[in-house]
């Protein structure tokens, strides 16, 4: 089984050739390709697969280091448009359409090598999330955890985020907060959980803890997420692009206002290429 390594921003991915009609690893098998110790390691595994919409070049699928599935990846989807680029089915100097669980996204090209995707509109309504037993969307809830309340965002990018906002990410207690937050019974789905620190109306800095994964060092989706979380309260500016730092990189997000979706740009780097055997 041939394989890309790649990485956008750190967050890394093993991508995988199916559009032969070869079924998806099942969930044992992306948990050993995952493993850093044993396997090839990643944070997720993506398959590039045929496309079900006619002016869309590929679809792609997304599996975490724990063999569950995921609805979306911002960062992976840099990587599938970059990869798709190289074998040339998408143009290179040209935007082309791709679609992911959560449905089809516009690709453009940055003029720096990375690409610029259509993340969607995000969606606060609890059902989308989803949040169990709550009816309307605030922009803040609150949980308990160990006996301290915490206040969060939550927002679907088609995957589900929780985002804390935090005085120093540098700081903030991940290892302990985020699985006890994705544990709750507030989120039947899990959650992704994002600390974010904001420095201006156009700057932030985001650490995310992952379901399916733990902390990795960038999150697409969670950059979005916190930036419509953030914006949605006043906290950055709604109409302007927000520089989003990570661990692993710098990603940018900005609105499209008159559509009312959010477009995420960044790199996505080939790493190594190698066969599972």
């Amino acid at each position: 089984m041939r394989f890309s390594k790649m990485h956008g921003a750190g967050n890394d991915f093993v991508v995988l050739d199916l559009r032969d009609g070869t079924p998806a690893p099942a969930p044992a098998l992306c948990a050993r390709i995952a493993d850093r110790h044993f396997g090839v390691g990643c944070d997720q595994i993506l398959t590039i697969e045929p496309a079900t919409a006619a002016d869309a070049v590929a679809a792609y699928r997304i599996w975490n280091a724990d063999g569950s599935s995921s609805g979306q990846c911002g960062n992976g989807a840099r990587c599938v448009a970059a990869w798709l680029v190289r074998d040339g089915v998408a143009p290179a100097d040209a935007a082309f359409m791709i679609e992911s669980p959560a449905g089809r996204h516009a690709v453009a090209h940055d003029g720096q090598g990375g690409f610029v995707i259509d993340m969607g509109a995000p969606r606060f309504a609890p059902a989308d999330v989803p949040l169990a037993g709550i009816d309307h969307a605030c922009d803040d809830y609150a949980l308990v955890i160990d006996g301290t309340t915490l206040r969060f965002g939550a927002v679907s990018m088609g995957n589900p985020h929780a985002v804390l906002e935090v005085d120093d990410v540098a700081t903030a207690d991940l290892p302990h907060i985020g699985p006890r937050v994705q544990h709750h019974a507030l989120f039947p789905q899990s959650v992704n959980v994002g600390f974010a620190q904001v420095l201006s109306p156009t700057h932030i800095r985001l650490r995310v803890f992952e379901r399916g994964v733990g902390e990795t060092l960038a999150c697409g989706s969670g950059a979005c997420a916190a930036v419509a979380v953030l914006a949605r309260r006043g906290r950055v500016a709604a109409d302007a692009e927000v520089v989003v730092d990570l661990p692993g990189g710098r990603l940018h997000i900005r609105h499209d206002r008159q559509r009312g979706t959010l477009h995420m740009g960044g790199p996505a780097a080939f790493v190594f290429e190698g066969e599972w055997l």
